[in-house]
């Protein structure tokens, strides 16, 4: 029995010191994951001031602009068919190449419509001697008539077959003109001046009107549309400068990445009704492109410009903040500390803000190291610029050393040989 009580106590130590190594060990846990959470969030109690940089509070004038994603869009895309069935004889275009208005592109087998030409002149012609001959023979009873050597019924009759040969004449008429229209159609010209893609049909193949892909499709490329989008928050904004502009409000086309201006133009439209889905409005601009930088269905940034607002209150936009008391930023005061501003917020000027409330010119507002900071912390400015060029340039010199030891070693080889 007393075997086993020992081993009882010993099993009962071994636990109780293996509960006390597990406290110790979530209280360790617990205090690093508060002290980390602390970090986080601002400036741990105790620690030294935290390094910011800062931007100074201006006052300019300030462009106004706005920015968009666009599609490029051609005004007049158009599927080109014939307008008569045939075998297509011969293209006379390029793939991809420019075409003009007017310009021949296709030739359809012309023979069966010169064929119906040449029978609606016969038929014509045929008529036209008949209404000549009856003519003649109304103009001999008319004078028969004033003789009293025929029956006037005879006259009456006679005038009614001129007319009837008059209509015939006339329906010949349209049938001619019908038919060279129709061996006009066998020449399939360009409605629209454009680019041409790619054919849809190679010569040798029966062409019909009623083909779905046409023969070609004309895409007009100058000038050239864009279609964007703006929110209802901005709609405002854009008309009010519409009118000061009295329409002519300057658009600017830049690439995918937004580094390079493709066009400049101008706003042409804006849509009558807002999207309910979307809670935007389109808009359309229009650009020369004689350089043909934009291409249909081409994704492009678009910058809107709005004017210039005078004597605006800017600083950084990277600098505003957002958090239950709205929008606001981070003061520097005079000893070194940080208040929370609350800010009014005006347009965006590019990289900046227009500040209609909230901060004064020349203050200095935090625009970097903003995640460790809190009302009332304390800071150090510091120049990150210059940090990074000393940075660059310390490493270029030891890129250098190293550059200059290893040719000390070859130099010390080559002597040594």
């Amino acid at each position: 029995m007393s075997d086993t009580a020992a081993k009882s106590t010993h099993t009962l130590r071994n636990v109780s010191l293996l509960l006390l190594v597990l406290a110790a060990g979530g209280w360790w846990w617990n205090s690093h994951r508060t002290v980390a959470a602390d970090g986080a969030g601002g400036p741990r109690k105790g620690g030294g001031p935290v390094a910011v940089a800062v931007a100074v509070v201006s006052q300019q004038d300030a462009p106004l602009q706005l920015s968009a994603l666009g599609t490029v869009n051609s005004p007049n895309t158009v599927t080109v068919h014939s307008r008569v069935d045939g075998q297509l004889m011969a293209l006379h275009f390029e793939e991809g190449q420019p075409v003009q208005k007017g310009q021949l592109l296709a030739e359809l087998d012309p023979r069966p419509y010169q064929a119906a030409v040449t029978q609606a002149e016969g038929q014509l012609l045929r008529d036209q001697a008949l209404l000549q001959n009856a003519q003649l023979d109304l103009a001999r009873y008319q004078q028969l008539l004033a003789q009293n050597s025929i029956a006037k019924q005879q006259v009456d009759t006679q005038q009614a077959l001129v007319r009837q040969y008059q209509g015939t004449v006339k329906l010949d008429q349209g049938a001619v003109a019908n038919a060279r229209l129709q061996l006009d159609y066998s020449r399939v010209t360009a409605p629209v001046a454009g680019r041409a893609g790619l054919r849809q049909v190679d010569p040798g193949n029966i062409v019909h009107a009623s083909d779905t892909n046409g023969v070609v499709v004309i895409t007009q490329t100058q000038p050239i549309n864009v279609i964007f989008a703006i929110p209802e928050v901005s709609l405002s904004q854009v008309l009010a400068a519409a009118r000061a502009a009295k329409g002519k409000l300057q658009v600017e086309a830049w690439d995918r990445d937004n580094r390079h201006k493709l066009a400049d133009g101008e706003l042409l439209a804006i849509d009558n009704q807002l999207s309910t889905s979307t809670g935007t409005v389109n808009l359309k601009a229009r650009f020369g492109n004689t350089d043909e930088a934009l291409f249909p269905n081409q994704f492009v940034n678009v910058h809107l410009q709005l004017g210039v607002q005078s004597g605006a209150t800017l600083l950084p936009s990277v600098a505003l903040q957002l958090g239950k008391v709205g929008s606001y930023v981070y003061a520097v005061n005079p000893d070194q500390t940080v208040s929370i501003n609350k800010v009014k917020l005006g347009a965006v000027s590019g990289d900046n803000t227009i500040i209609e409330e909230g901060v004064k010119p020349g203050q200095k507002v935090v625009v970097d190291g903003l995640d460790k900071l809190r009302d009332g912390a304390q800071v150090k400015v510091i120049d990150r610029a210059a940090q990074l060029a000393g940075s660059g340039e310390g490493a270029g010199k030891g890129k250098h050393r190293q550059h200059d030891a290893s040719g000390g070693k070859h130099q010390s080889a080559s002597a040594a040989n």
